[in-house]
């Protein structure tokens, strides 16, 4: 979604009955995929790509300081 220059894409390609937004710090995410630091224009563009979606989101995970694991316990927790 975050590639995506419209705010709703999510809606559009598949119109899910339920939205699992998954979250995680610029820092935390640049530290993931093996990067120095988050690139700075992406921090601002990133939080407006994605507002639509985090406003409209069933269940919001923050995942920066969880492990996978933690993560699919979250998320299984709220689908039962």
């Amino acid at each position: 979604q975050e590639h995506s220059y419209v705010p709703d894409m999510w809606q559009r390609i598949t119109n899910p009955a339920l939205l699992i937004y998954l979250d995680v710090s610029m820092e935390e995410g640049a530290r993931r995929e093996g990067l120095a630091k988050p690139s700075s224009w992406w921090v601002e563009e990133r939080e407006f790509r994605l507002a639509h979606a985090r406003r409209h989101c069933d269940l919001y995970v923050d995942t920066t300081a969880l492990t996978p694991d933690e993560v699919l316990e979250q998320v299984v927790a709220f689908l039962e």
